[in-house]
Order: C-alpha cells, then sequence, then structure tokens
C-alpha cells in the first residue's frame, strides 16, 4: 500500500457528494471479493481492538450487550463493497508522469529527503519512548510508514510550487507537514484522555503543536490530525485513532480516498466514492468527549 497519506489538508477529500439511488449507471448485481481479499481484511483486524472486545467476538454483538451490529461486524459487507466498486470502475496501474513537474521540484525533493533522514530518527526515538511511559494505553500503529515515500513526497512538492511559484525553496519545504507521520491509537475510554497526554508528552521533549483538526464529526473520515515542528525546526505530523477509525483509514477506503484525489475520476464514481467513505465512516464509534477537543492553528504557521 506505501506510505499513508489520509487527510491531511489540503489533501482532504471535500464534501460529501449526495448518492443518487436508482442511477442509470448502478449496477444491479454483486460480485463477491476472492478469499485473498476477505483475508486481508480479517488479518487487519488489530489485535487492540477486535480481539479484546470479548462480547463483540459474537458475530451481530455489540460489547454493551446490545443487538447492534458493531464496525467489525460490518468489515465483510465493506470489502464486498470496495470488490464490486473496483469490479464496475476497474484502473489500469500506471505509472507516474513527471514530465509536466515544475522547475526545482528534483532540488526540493532531494533537500527534503536529506533533512527527513537527519532527523526522522530522534523524532522516532521520541515517539517510541512515549508510546512506552503513556497513562492511557496507547500505541503507534503504521510505524513502518513513518517515512513518506520519495514519489509522493516529489508529487507533494510539485503541487506546492504550482499553487505557490514565487515561493523560495525553503517556504515550499515548510509547506510539506508530514514527510514524517505517526498514529498513536487508543481504545475508546481513554482516547480523549490519552490524546492529551501524548500532547503533552510531545511537548516536553521541545516539539511545538502548531495545528490541530478535529475530524470526529466529519461524515466521511474519523480522528485528530495534529502537526508538530522539532527543535531543530523539522515538521512532521501526528494522528490519533480508534482501533476502528484507523483500521478503516488503512484498510478500507484508503482506495477510495485515492481515486478521489485522482482528476481522472469521473463524477458518477465520486459520488459513489464519497457515498462508500460515509457508509464506512458511520459505523465507526465516536469516543466520549472526542467531539469536545478543540481544533487549534497557531498564527505564522
Amino acid at each position: 500500500m506505501g506510505a499513508l497519506d489520509l487527510p491531511s489538508e489540503p489533501d482532504v477529500p471535500g464534501p460529501a457528494e449526495r448518492y443518487v439511488e436508482g442511477g442509470a449507471d448502478r449496477p444491479r448485481t454483486r460480485e463477491q471479493p476472492g478469499p485473498e481479499e476477505r483475508e486481508r481484511a480479517y488479518e487487519a483486524m488489530p489485535e487492540h481492538g477486535y480481539a479484546e472486545t470479548g462480547d463483540a467476538a459474537e458475530p451481530g454483538r455489540h460489547p454493551d450487550g446490545t443487538g447492534a451490529r458493531s464496525y467489525w461486524d460490518e468489515v465483510p459487507r465493506f470489502v464486498d463493497m470496495w470488490a464490486d466498486q473496483e469490479k464496475r470502475w476497474p484502473r489500469s496501474p500506471a505509472p507516474a508522469d513527471r514530465t509536466d513537474d515544475p522547475p526545482g521540484v528534483d532540488a526540493a525533493t532531494t533537500e527534503a529527503a536529506c533533512r527527513v533522514r537527519e532527523a526522522e530518527p530522534g523524532i522516532s526515538a521520541d515517539a517510541q519512548a512515549i508510546e512506552q511511559e503513556n497513562d492511557h494505553g496507547g500505541w503507534l500503529e503504521g510505524f513502518e510508514f513513518r517515512v513518506k515515500e520519495e514519489d509522493r513526497l516529489k508529487e507533494k512538492i510539485a503541487e506546492q510550487i504550482e499553487a505557490e511559484p514565487g515561493k523560495s525553496l525553503s517556504q515550499i519545504l515548510h509547506k510539506i507537514p508530514d514527510a514524517i507521520r505517526y498514529t498513536f491509537c487508543f481504545q475508546s475510554d481513554s482516547y480523549k484522555q490519552g490524546y492529551y497526554d501524548i500532547k503533552e508528552r510531545l511537548e516536553s521533549r521541545d516539539h511545538e503543536m502548531y495545528y490541530s483538526r478535529n475530524w470526529w464529526s466529519d461524515p466521511e473520515y474519523k480522528g485528530i490530525n495534529t502537526r508538530w515542528v522539532s527543535s531543530s525546526g523539522q515538521r512532521f505530523e501526528v494522528q490519533f485513532h480508534t482501533p476502528e477509525s484507523f483500521h478503516a483509514k488503512h484498510y478500507v477506503t484508503h482506495g477510495a480516498y485515492e481515486r478521489i484525489r485522482d482528476p481522472a475520476t469521473s463524477r458518477s464514481e465520486l459520488r459513489e466514492l464519497h457515498a462508500f467513505q460515509k457508509e464506512v465512516s458511520s459505523r465507526i464509534p465516536i469516543p466520549d468527549g472526542a467531539t469536545d477537543i478543540p481544533d487549534f492553528q497557531k498564527e505564522g504557521f
């Protein structure tokens, strides 16, 4: 799958478009995904989530004792939905065409990659230490994806140069906040306390948060994305998730998000992609107090 690149402005998908039931291009049948697709989704259910919920291991049973279906009960249906989407809207994989990149992209990418190589080990050591020290059971997910792949980094730099052609190389690089990214996960009952715990521990290590965006009320994505700058000036991102919201982002809706970003995607498919993301997100439990965590933007960043 490569390095994750889920909502981080300005890459966040726009507002959901209403799905028109019974549209002319809506199929009447669905083919089931192959066994390998189902196996991937089941194996992806995190040990910190599904396996620890006790009663939730019984299909159709919610941890609170009600008959409500949990997010994990719905995962096989989501897998079927996405397999259907890919079959009806097939894509031929093609290498990225970088011939139209603006001047300076290669030099900027090289410099950005060099900065990341120098700064990442120290920031990662802090993140791993905080994982061990935090008081609310938080753990790092997707740690292997903490450094953005160079092709994706080059793409983001090219987009920024085109958007602000008058900016210097240094200013352009400062506009890339997520070349390094971490994700902390918490169970729902400790999510709010965990957010503030991680925030305080990062600040105690001389990292400064300059941006925080709460997406728990968004119809298509759940979680909180924060942006930081280290004492050496390296910017990085920290996301906060529950097992369900991380699983949805990483294993279920990633393909939809990538297609939404693709300018070649038709309006008809876009409506379905937004509808799919909304359906998945609607099944993710919102932790108590999560929506109360305020957004934050430091002036000058």
